[in-house]
């Protein structure tokens, strides 16, 4: 039995950053490299949750530079535009592209996060679904939460009082305590 392909996501990086309150904070007060570097971080590892193939792009418009690719892992890669280009631009023509892909069943769907309106509406006409940024961050934080719960399992406790939570060294010498050992 084969396996579905996995749903694209694409973000549009800047547009989250502004978003979320946590990256506005990391980049006023460590930069805009720093915030960039925290939502790939934070995309790599809902990415591997999710099995989501994402690609994070980032407006390289004003800066006089070609454009490039940065693979993070196998399911995350990162895009700065040529010069001149908006991740907008950049986004629209991939969800122009993955389209065909789509209807061949080589990718199962597309998702574009961003708060963009004029940009929700376009990548909406490609076929693509659109997620808002305050959206993908409560879908980052949940993921996280699930992740922990998933491998730090809360141990069971032993009963109500708290000597059945402890060891029995840390039992005894409490029992020594009481005793005006």
């Amino acid at each position: 039995m084969s396996s579905s392909p996995p749903p694209v996501l694409l973000v549009d990086g800047y547009n989250i950053i502004g978003a979320w309150s946590c990256l506005k904070k990391t980049r006023d007060t460590d930069g805009l490299e720093a915030a960039r570097c925290e939502l790939v971080e934070s995309m790599t590892s809902y990415s591997a949750f999710q099995g989501y193939q994402t690609n994070i792009v980032f407006d390289a418009q004003y800066q006089n530079t070609c454009g490039n690719k940065e693979v993070i892992t196998e399911l995350v890669s990162v895009y700065y535009t040529d010069f001149g280009q908006t991740a907008d631009t950049y986004i629209e023509k991939t969800c122009a592209s993955f389209r065909y892909q789509v209807t061949q069943s080589l990718i199962s769907r597309i998702i574009v996060a961003t708060s963009d309106r004029a940009q929700q509406l376009m990548i909406q006409g490609y076929g693509a679904e659109w997620m808002s940024a305050q959206q993908l961050c409560y879908d980052v934080q949940a993921t996280v939460c699930r992740t922990k719960q998933r491998y730090n399992p809360r141990k069971q406790s032993k009963g109500r009082f708290l000597a059945n939570a402890i060891d029995d060294k840390a039992r005894q010498r409490l029992a020594e305590l009481r005793m005006g050992l």
